[in-house]
């Protein structure tokens, strides 16, 4: 399926440059277990941006979709994105594994994939099963979002 073009008008105020996506499977399995975290992850990101508003040179719009969704939309594969959800149920989970530094691991059980200098603003979130998927999503929220959230605050958007 070709890519399909992004409408810069995805609703009032909301300039795609602004997005930080937040992307969990379309399977049954992902939207029951995988879009709750999701949306805890929104609201965390959500608070950190209301606790920095005045310091942040451009706005950080946190935004849930699925990886169709995600995968469909070319160009938004360069703007910040956390993956929620093992490759068996995240189609971006299965690419990332593939092009991202492995950080954290717990016997294989636990899996955040990031890049420890946050050069590259994607991010993979997931377990062998669900309570491991949200062990991993703790380990994210307390190790690493505070630093990725600087990095995306900070990050230069190329010219276009």
């Amino acid at each position: 399926m070709p890519s399909q073009p992004l409408d810069h008008n995805t609703g009032p105020g909301i300039d795609p440059l602004h997005l930080l996506l937040i992307v969990v499977g379309a399977d049954l399995r992902a939207e029951r277990g995988d879009r709750p975290l999701a949306y805890r992850l929104c609201q965390s990101i959500e608070a950190w941006v209301n606790k920095h508003r005045a310091a942040l040179a451009t706005p950080i719009l946190p935004v849930v979709c699925t990886d169709i969704w995600y995968l469909n939309h070319e160009q938004l594969h360069h703007r910040p994105t956390v993956s929620i959800g093992g490759p068996g149920v995240n189609a971006l989970s299965s690419h990332f594994a593939q092009s991202i530094h492995q950080q954290e691991a717990s016997d294989q059980q636990v899996v955040i994939q990031i890049d420890p200098e946050f050069t590259d603003l994607r991010v993979s979130v997931w377990g062998t099963d669900h309570a491991l998927t949200v062990k991993g999503l703790d380990l994210f929220l307390k190790d690493y979002l505070e630093n990725f959230l600087k990095a995306v605050a900070t990050q230069v958007e190329p010219e276009t």
